[in-house]
């Protein structure tokens, strides 16, 4: 089990009480009428799935039921940063690279690229 930081409760509470709810900051089309079936559909279904540090949308369900935002590093698990909606994040992909023993081990054959 490992703790996720709440930005609004300004505490760390265990995983149970908290879902994920996606990809982060997607925007929705400024004319959603004037979009063709592909783009309408490419906005509701298709989600990048990086290797590495991507941002997702989570709710605290069992405490404050707000949504908030996590950078997260999708090889390792490791959570770097929380953020309340609205606000944008101080870790992007290009400031992080992979941690040196994930690096390594994603090398070796039969893991997963």
């Amino acid at each position: 089990m490992f703790y996720i930081y709440c930005p609004y409760c300004g505490e760390h509470r265990e995983e149970e009480e908290f879902r994920p709810k996606g990809q982060a900051h997607i925007e929705r089309p400024a004319e959603p009428e004037a979009c063709s079936d592909e783009e309408w559909g490419n906005y509701l279904f298709f989600r990048n799935n990086p290797r590495g540090v991507h941002h997702e949308m989570w709710v605290h369900a069992v405490g404050c039921r707000k949504f908030f935002n996590v950078t997260r590093h999708t090889v390792s698990y490791e959570i770097l940063e929380t953020y309340k909606m609205g606000e944008q994040p101080s870790i992007t992909a290009d400031s992080q690279s992979l941690p040196r023993e994930v690096a390594a081990v994603s090398h070796q054959e039969g893991v997963w690229a």
